[in-house]
């Protein structure tokens, strides 16, 4: 069974630059879809970026378009989330979820937040 970890967090000041690494294990990563969520203290979670299987869709939350960037390495079971330009909204916990359905935009998967099992996050602060 897959399972992942989201790492690659921490305090960054404004305008400065993170990037995410969601590391696979039990199986390959070759047939799922990654959705990149996060979850802002007192919110819900949001989806921010999710990616197709074969890395040929990509769905990026408006609020994060042109600052963050989704990509992956199936060679190498890991999904990254790229991001540059960090403003003080964007500190939430991180997480990386599987979505195996198949026929399915990456916009639907980042639009469906409220049945997901989200796990273990990695923390990211924006803040001088």
């Amino acid at each position: 069974q897959l399972q992942l970890v989201a790492s690659g967090g921490g305090l960054v000041q404004p305008g400065g630059s993170l990037r995410l690494a969601c590391v696979g294990s039990g199986t390959t990563l070759d047939a799922v879809n990654i959705g990149w969520f996060r979850q802002a203290p007192g919110k819900e979670h949001q989806g921010v970026a999710c990616i197709s299987a074969t890395g040929g869709e990509i769905n990026y939350a408006d609020s994060v378009k042109g600052r963050f960037t989704a990509s992956r390495y199936n060679s190498k079971n890991t999904a990254y989330l790229q991001m540059n330009d960090l403003k003080p909204e964007d500190t939430a916990v991180y997480f990386c979820v599987a979505d195996y359905r198949r026929r399915i935009s990456m916009a639907t998967i980042c639009a469906d937040v409220g049945t997901r099992a989200f796990g273990q996050g990695t923390q990211v602060t924006v803040s001088s």
